[in-house]
């Protein structure tokens, strides 16, 4: 099974923007675009919580899991 983030797709239904949730979140624009392109092995339940807090929405909407083929 693999996870893959959807953050980008949350993002833009908020109308929000990478740099603006970085702030909010409290982690650079860099971690950000590593989250989005999926290059991360791993997150913080805090910051997602965070990041879920600053979206609204719950971690099953930026996180999918998918079968691998």
């Amino acid at each position: 099974m693999e996870i893959t983030v959807t953050l980008d797709v949350m993002l833009a239904k908020r109308k929000m923007r990478s740099k603006e949730l970085a702030a909010i979140v409290g982690i650079t624009e860099q971690n950000i675009s590593l989250l989005k392109s999926g290059k991360v092995k791993g997150i913080r339940f805090e910051t997602l919580a965070r990041i879920c807090a600053a979206l609204d929405c719950q971690p099953g909407d930026i996180l999918e899991a998918r079968a691998r083929p």
